[in-house]
């Protein structure tokens, strides 16, 4: 995230199922009250994925709930979002995304200069063995530091 923005929500999730190779800030085409609503965080993406469609990145699987003080002029909350980046930025994704087991997942969404902005990941999958490392290395982590404070204190 970009320095001065103001975080919305992140994919915990995400950062707990995929290595992240790579990240790219982009922005995200809304309409009307979808703004409103990611504003105020009424947003749910946790199996959220991104995909490159005739030179287009799509994010799919992103929930925007409907805006509670609209009439009958409200969005579709799970309508595909198109994401705003360069031609080449987009060449550079699709090529990495090309490989095998690599995947455009949304990792965070925030606001910079008041406008909603999502960092995208190139991401890898990782097995259940790479997930019990992951939990191991955080716990030992955790352990350190208390005995570190622990110490300390004395």
């Amino acid at each position: 995230m970009a320095e001065g923005g103001k975080k919305i929500a992140e994919n915990r999730k995400a950062r707990y199922d995929y290595f992240i190779e790579d990240s790219i800030e982009c922005g995200i085409a809304l309409v009307g009250t979808e703004v409103k609503c990611v504003k105020a965080g009424n947003l749910s993406f946790p199996d959220a994925f991104a995909e490159i469609i005739k030179g287009e990145v799509w994010v799919k699987g992103l929930h925007i709930a409907e805006y509670s003080y609209s009439s009958v002029f409200n969005h579709n909350p799970d309508r595909a979002k198109k994401l705003l980046l360069h031609r080449d930025q987009i060449k550079r994704l699709a090529r990495k995304v090309d490989e095998k087991g690599y995947t455009l997942i949304p990792l965070d969404f925030y606001l910079k200069n008041g406008r909603v902005k999502v960092t995208l990941g190139v991401c890898k999958g990782k097995k259940a063995y790479d997930k019990r490392e992951t939990i191991k290395a955080r716990d030992n982590d955790r352990l350190m530091a208390r005995e570190f404070r622990k110490g300390l204190n004395g």
